[in-house]
């Protein structure tokens, strides 16, 4: 079976909306299956290795995608993708003969409190977690930040230090993209510490000593620059799925992910 994008496309979209699962014919090949699926949902996930199941692997990982094969699951991988958990691996037929699956999932995030009252002491790097889902490890929890820092001649804001420790390389519903160290835009007085394909720039501007004040500044990819005071995760938070904020992805996705960049699990 020659395996192509468009190819592809239309075996998920037998599967799509609701899920369900496939066994692929035995001439395809699993490891281009999965290359094809890497290059548009980023890094995947391994739930089950060898036979070996994840003891980690739940409802937040995708543990859903290995319902229809019960305990003959021999390996899969598995990507977040909006609503949706996409899989591919292999498992037994009820034959015993082990096949090429590719399998989706419904995906269910509960719904934080994500906008309304702004009193109170709101965790927003927590509240992140929750909207994406993310139920992974922790995947750059020994980043140097004193020589990152010393090197940048600035402290940097504690959430965005917890949000690149927490989340690692990759970017917010696969479109905002998280740097791993902010850019300084020499001349400009701004840092940069996210940015889109459209090249919007997200920076700071460090006013003051306190950097967890520092406001956050949108450039646009035409030099316009518009300044929200908030905090980095606070406005990753409120893009997501405030409708009326001015760079809102609410429109786009009404279940949220981050998509990992690099190799998988």
């Amino acid at each position: 079976m020659e395996l192509t994008q468009t190819a592809l496309n239309d075996l998920l979209a037998t599967l799509e909306p609701a899920g369900g699962h496939v066994y692929l014919p035995d001439d395809l090949d699993p490891q281009e299956l999965t290359g094809l699926l890497a290059g548009r949902y980023g890094a995947p996930r391994t739930l089950v290795l060898d036979g070996f199941r994840d003891p980690t692997a739940d409802a937040s990982s995708g543990a859903a995608l290995l319902a229809p094969f019960a305990d003959r699951v021999v390996k899969m991988r598995a990507w977040a993708y909006g609503d949706q958990w996409v899989g591919t691996g292999s498992a037994r037929d009820h034959e015993g003969v082990e096949r090429t699956v590719l399998v989706v999932a419904p995906r269910r995030v509960p719904e934080p409190l994500a906008v309304g009252p702004e009193g109170g002491d709101i965790d927003w790097v927590d509240r992140l977690i929750r909207i994406t889902g993310w139920g992974g490890p922790a995947r750059r929890p020994d980043v140097d930040w004193a020589e990152v820092e010393a090197r940048l001649g600035t402290a940097l804001p504690g959430d965005y230090k917890r949000m690149v420790g927490v989340f690692g390389d990759g970017a917010f519903d696969a479109y905002l993209s998280l740097n791993q160290e902010p850019w300084d835009l020499r001349g400009d007085g701004l840092l940069m510490w996210a940015g889109t394909e459209h090249e919007d720039l997200y920076c700071w501007r460090p006013d003051g000593d306190d950097p967890d004040r520092w406001p956050v500044v949108v450039r646009s990819f035409d030099n316009e620059d518009m300044l929200f005071d908030c905090g980095t995760a606070r406005f990753v938070c409120r893009i997501l799925v405030d409708p009326h904020h001015p760079y809102t992805m609410a429109r786009y996705f009404d279940t949220h992910w981050f998509m990992t960049y690099g190799e998988g699990e």
